[in-house]
């Protein structure tokens, strides 16, 4: 006894199984480019981080720098964009030096961080700027796509 399959039954199956294979490997592609999307977000947060620790540093190393202006409280409360002495071709103060520290960094922060501030003040603990203590705190904020980051260090000079 012979059995002969009738060809009408067996037609379109092998289109069929070549569509669920595409489908499956399309959804395989999706997941691997949402993989891919997300590494790149994290990867730009990660550099942003990455300047705003460095942008920390080089304040702190100013201050350190102008240790007189320090110790007389010229870097005690400082925030917004500052303005140019005016005085680096003639000779400054050290208040003077301190206000053009702030002045360059906070430009450099603005050009750097996208929406970026920052601020510097003595605080005698990591999270107020009470005008107390012995320490300096460096804020700097920034907003990437609507979320906006901060970072905070503190220094002792």
């Amino acid at each position: 006894m012979l059995l002969i399959m009738n060809k009408r039954t067996q037609t379109g199956s092998g289109l069929i199984e070549a569509m669920i294979s595409i489908f499956v490997v399309s959804i395989g592609f999706l997941g691997f480019a949402g993989v891919q999307v997300n590494g790149l977000a994290a990867a730009n947060d990660s550099l942003f981080r990455s300047k705003a620790i460095y942008l920390s540093y080089q304040m702190a190393d100013r201050v350190r720098a102008n240790l007189p202006g320090g110790q007389a409280g010229s870097y005690n409360s400082l925030s917004g964009t500052g303005s140019s002495p005016g005085c680096i071709a003639t000779g400054c103060t050290a208040a003077q030096m301190a206000q053009n520290d702030f002045y360059e960094w906070s430009t450099e922060v603005a050009a750097v961080l996208p929406t970026g501030q920052g601020t510097i003040c003595k605080t005698s603990d990591e999270t107020a700027c009470d005008g107390a203590g012995s320490n300096y705190a460096i804020t700097l904020t920034w907003s990437e796509k609507g979320v906006s980051h901060s970072f905070v260090t503190t220094f002792r000079p």
